[in-house]
């Protein structure tokens, strides 16, 4: 006996074009988070050493690639319907630094058991 997409949650998400979406959310996820702490370096860099020369690069890059984290996250949001709240807490987690690692694990763990954020 099969079981059908509304039986098996984590079958119907991966169903959906969930499964590519959560491979690119996981693959920018961990960019953004070792930009923002290469952002953190740089920001130590600029004031503690008055050399600004790491922020105006590193800061521009990390500000277009959490863009990009923003769209993708949202992405994986819509195809695996979140919460407007779960959504907005996964949107800021590439604002600080080091908890977009611990949010990818739990997003990654939570989408693939089929649960919703």
């Amino acid at each position: 006996m099969s079981m059908t997409d509304e039986e098996n949650p984590a079958q119907a998400v991966a169903a959906k074009g969930v499964r590519g979406a959560l491979a690119r959310f996981r693959v920018l996820a961990y960019i953004v988070g070792v930009g923002l702490l290469a952002l953190v370096v740089a920001m130590v860099v600029k004031y503690g050493f008055d050399n600004a020369t790491p922020v105006a690069i590193v800061g521009p890059a990390h500000g277009f690639l959490y863009a990009v984290y923003l769209l993708v996250a949202f992405d994986l949001a819509l195809k695996a319907r979140w919460s407007v709240k779960g959504t907005l807490l996964v949107l800021v987690a590439g604002m600080i630094p080091f908890v977009s690692f611990v949010v990818e694990r739990k997003v990654t763990h939570k989408v693939r058991a089929g649960e919703k954020l």
